[in-house]
């Protein structure tokens, strides 16, 4: 029998490389799961232990299915993507044997993954253009910099977002409010009206 699938959510960090390290079982799924801004480079690189028995498929999907990679039988190599819009990115190992679970060991996996200014190639960069040392560091800092101010946009963004819609959620409660005041108002009324016409009905009173 197949074991449960493991999902692991990754939080959003300074930081725009991370390696990470983990067993997976036979006839099991991991996922790695991170948010990525729009227009950043991601690039990666995975290997896992080896097994006659058993074969690991990699598969990197978006938050809508599209598949940005896929690798069947991945025991080694490298991938790489540009994000078009920012994004929840999954990252998916699945272990499958047909002899099952009995007798088969688990596999290690080990993946390094870099966005943004950690997965340009610089040495590529300053070879290509011809830059020199300190050129290529000025490079750097202000794709950096750019990266930061990035970022500090899209949080701005999300902030008027988050105001708007509490804004808009306070009107609608506001007017809600108003409207449950003017039907209790209006029910009360009807109710005061109707007992006096059944008191007077009944002759009760005058």
């Amino acid at each position: 029998m197949a074991r449960f699938t493991t999902v692991l959510l990754l939080p959003v960090l300074i930081e725009s490389v991370f390696s990470i390290s983990f067993f997976l079982p036979v006839n099991s799924r991991k996922c790695l799961r991170e948010e990525i801004h729009k227009d950043v480079l991601v690039t990666g690189e995975y290997e896992i232990s080896e097994d006659s028995n058993t074969k690991t498929n990699l598969k990197i999907t978006d938050s809508s299915g599209h598949t940005l990679y896929s690798k069947e039988d991945a025991t080694k190599g490298k991938f790489a993507f540009t994000t078009e819009d920012y994004d929840m990115f999954e990252v998916c190992f699945e272990s499958k044997s047909p002899m099952g679970t009995g007798k088969v060991g688990d596999h290690l996996v080990n993946l390094d993954m870099k966005h943004g200014v950690e997965a340009k190639n610089y040495e590529e960069i300053a070879k290509v253009e011809k830059l020199k040392p300190l050129e290529v560091e000025l490079r750097r800092l202000e794709d950096l910099s750019e990266s930061i101010v990035n970022d500090f946009a899209y949080m701005k963004k999300r902030e008027e977002e988050m105001r708007d819609t509490n804004e808009s959620t306070n009107t609608r409660v506001l007017y809600f409010s108003i409207f449950s005041m003017c039907c209790l108002i209006g029910l009360a009324t009807w109710q005061v009206f109707y007992l006096r016409r059944f008191f007077k009905a009944k002759k009760l009173i005058e």
